[in-house]
């Protein structure tokens, strides 16, 4: 059991766990988090296999960093025992090895003779001292430190079971379910503000909490500034267009006839005459469109990069004619079959309704690690502006009523400042009448 201890308490264990943590640590910030196995195919190639198989997209809940982090805790658990153990009895208890032998041990000490009489020397001890600001409090504050450490560390293990999060997609004036609330989230308006060059500067979504049908929150929710609805928190992830959902604008010109012009708009369930007798339609509208090498139409991105919609001419319920056509590249426009239209479609316009995407996390070890934060820099604060120094006096009466005093002390900080004050507390005690 002694060597079980010894180990869990040792600094080479310390030291080892510290450079295993913080080399995962720096891994998981390499590797971004719980992302969808494309994006890890897309940026890692033939090591996303890798990646996902030993849960790096997952780390920071893995067993392994979890059993780092118990580790860890214990460790710092019995080397603080430890080292706390006898202070608490050096403070609160009663010290056996109080003596003037023992003060005469120390590198700092003094002995001399007092005029007072033993109750007035150990009064004026005690005021001295208080009057200075010794205290017990500077001596823990390296524990108070691993007190906070191990807090962190509790809500380190408490987030990695516990922590979720999930994408929210939402369409000005649609309601989504708040994950894990029993209310509903509604969006009101979406802004995204740009960059002169065109860049995205920020988006803000402003958005409702709808709770058994009572709104109770209407709040703007921009990137770093979420909002907390009990204990949920709402961050502004991204956005996207629903292009399921488009609103195309089409121009349509005759070969055979140079001044014919018409413009159609093209949705979901909407058609148009085209001019020849023939209803078209747009059944299909990809925002970025590419070939695969099974010769199907795709989009590479959600970004209107390369829009393209499939037209159709249907006469008396059949289809006559179809064919992609190129916002961009109009020239490369062909309807099939060839020669069954005298019409040219050019795409003139394109949108879609725009959506805000909100990320709804729950991180049910926060308060632990922030409680943990402000004990340990409180322990930091004891630690370096209220150093542990130590004074010890020993008393004894004399047979002519004078006192025998012997005094001692030691400081691992500041020593020079305190010898000064040694010196100080020594002149103190001698001119006690």
């Amino acid at each position: 059991m002694r060597s079980t201890l010894k180990f869990l308490g040792s600094i080479k264990l310390a030291l080892a766990l510290f450079i295993l943590l913080a080399s995962a640590s720096a891994l998981g910030t390499l590797i971004p988090q719980q992302r969808t196995p494309g994006e890890y195919r897309a940026r890692f190639g033939a090591s996303a296999a890798l990646v996902t198989g030993l849960r790096l997209d997952r780390l920071y809940r893995s067993p392994g960093y979890l059993a780092l982090l118990v580790l860890f805790g214990a460790n710092l658990s019995v080397c603080g025992l430890t080292r706390l153990s006898p202070k608490l009895k050096r403070t609160f208890g009663r010290d056996a090895g109080l003596d003037a032998a023992s003060i005469g041990a120390l590198k700092l000490r003094d002995a001399f003779v007092g005029k007072g009489g033993l109750d007035g020397t150990a009064a004026a001890a005690r005021r001295e001292l208080e009057t200075r600001r010794y205290r017990v409090l500077g001596l823990f504050g390296a524990d108070i430190v691993h007190l906070g450490i191990l807090i962190i560390l509790a809500g380190g293990i408490v987030s990695g079971l516990g922590k979720s999060a999930s994408d929210i997609a939402l369409v000005v004036g649609e309601t989504a379910p708040i994950p894990g609330r029993s209310a509903v989230l509604r969006l009101d308006a979406f802004d995204t503000e740009y960059y002169p060059g065109g860049g995205v500067k920020d988006w803000t979504s402003t958005v409702t909490v709808i709770e058994k049908g009572i709104p109770f929150a209407s709040r703007k929710i921009e990137v770093n500034h979420p909002l907390n609805w009990k204990g949920i928190l709402l961050y502004q992830l991204s956005y996207g267009w629903d292009w399921e959902k488009p609103e195309v604008g089409l121009r349509i010109r005759k070969k055979s006839d140079p001044a014919f012009l018409k413009r159609v708009v093209l949705g979901p369930g909407r058609t148009a005459e085209a001019g020849d007798g023939t209803i078209v339609s747009a059944p299909r509208f990809v925002p970025d469109l590419v070939i695969g090498d099974d010769g199907r139409a795709g989009t590479r991105s959600a970004e209107p990069n390369n829009p393209a919609i499939l037209i159709e001419g249907r006469k008396d319920g059949n289809v006559v004619y179809s064919g992609w056509v190129f916002a961009r590249y109009p020239e490369v426009t062909h309807v099939r079959p060839k020669g069954a239209t005298d019409l040219v479609f050019e795409l003139e316009s394109y949108s879609a309704p725009q959506f805000s995407v909100l990320q709804a996390s729950r991180d049910p070890g926060a308060a632990l690690i922030w409680l943990g934060s402000a004990i340990l820099l409180a322990g930091l604060f004891l630690s370096f502006y209220w150093p542990a120094r130590e004074v010890r006096i020993a008393l004894e009466a004399r047979t002519d009523g004078t006192v025998s005093i012997a005094t001692g002390g030691f400081a691992p900080k500041g020593r020079e400042d305190f010898e000064r004050e040694f010196a100080d507390i020594a002149a103190a005690l001698r001119r006690v009448p």
